[in-house]
């Protein structure tokens, strides 16, 4: 069985209209990719979720639902001073999204502050992968970014496959040059590049998926899959020298597009992660992104998926 920590910050989401009804759950790009994998997965891939909650009430029930979706908490740490951050989806009436963010002191910022993480440094030298994203970077402080990617560079050595999500948002950066600066370190380790058209031109400014998929070659990445959203994906093994386009079926009716590219990520590595074909790896991430656009909320649930099994 395959091994894969997903590292980053989980949060308290509410959903909703501002001072209107809502609806309160969980979510963060990573955690959103960990349950999607568990799910789709089954007992094929040991799913284990890299983080740091409170140890509040909330933090509490988050724990209990990661579990019962099969992803493994053994390495979420607890922190007695800090809680979980908080955000706040609103969507427009074609299901596009905004965000407002409650987050600077959540316990996941201050991680590997946390006296207990070098367990977690020993624990991830025994995985096959590491998973993060642009915002599981973000979050860190300066510091705390440079030692994560030294980390993450020593565990790439021992032969861990490093997979990284780009998943730029400026709000969470300083400037797009201090992005830019942290992504160049992480993708000359970068095994797996899973990024999206519309972050590499906003970050990068490329013209188009030729040039950004050009950039991470140069850059050092090994592989790396596209993503276009209703057009599908690129797929390229640059060690290899191969190189796919997968299209998608189209959504008639969007509902929210808030975990489209984590739950694709999570069909993708289901099939990765079993020595599937690149082809087959991105039909099972369309697939699964096709029906988690269809409801709302970060994390859809569980029966909505219930009949999708890419074990």
């Amino acid at each position: 069985m395959k091994r894969i920590a997903l590292l980053g910050e989980c949060m308290i989401e509410l959903n909703g209209a501002p001072f209107g009804a809502m609806t309160q759950a969980y979510g963060g790009d990573s955690l959103n990719t960990a349950v999607y994998l568990a799910r789709c997965a089954g007992e094929k891939i040991s799913v284990e979720y890299v983080s740091a909650l409170g140890c509040d009430a909330i933090s509490d029930g988050m724990i209990e639902r990661w579990q019962a979706e099969g992803v493994s908490t053994d390495l979420v740490l607890r922190d007695h001073s800090r809680q979980p951050g908080l955000y706040l989806i609103q969507l427009d009436e074609q299901g596009e999204r905004t965000f407002l963010y409650w987050r600077n002191q959540s316990a996941a910022r201050y991680m590997l502050q946390h006296q207990e993480f070098a367990q977690v440094e020993a624990a991830l030298a025994n995985v096959d992968m590491v998973y993060l994203s642009g915002i599981s970077l973000a979050i860190l402080p300066q510091q705390d970014r440079l030692r994560l990617i030294e980390l993450l560079s020593q565990l790439s050595e021992q032969g861990v496959e490093i997979a990284f999500d780009s998943n730029y948002r400026p709000a969470l950066w300083r400037d797009a040059d201090e992005a830019r600066e942290c992504y160049r370190q992480l993708l000359e380790i970068t095994d797996l590049a899973l990024v999206t058209n519309d972050d590499e031109q906003a970050l990068w400014g490329d013209g188009d998926e030729e040039e950004t998929l050009s950039r991470l070659q140069a850059a050092g990445v090994k592989k790396a899959v596209v993503k276009m959203g209703a057009k599908g994906n690129h797929y390229q093994d640059f060690v290899a020298g191969s190189r796919q386009t997968i299209a998608t079926t189209p959504v008639e009716h969007v509902v929210d597009t808030t975990s489209a590219g984590d739950s694709f990520n999570a069909g993708f590595l289901a099939g990765y992660l079993q020595d599937k074909d690149a082809e087959q790896c991105s039909r099972q991430g369309h697939q699964l992104a096709g029906i988690v656009i269809q409801h709302k909320g970060a994390i859809i649930p569980k029966h909505a998926t219930d009949a999708i099994s890419f074990a």
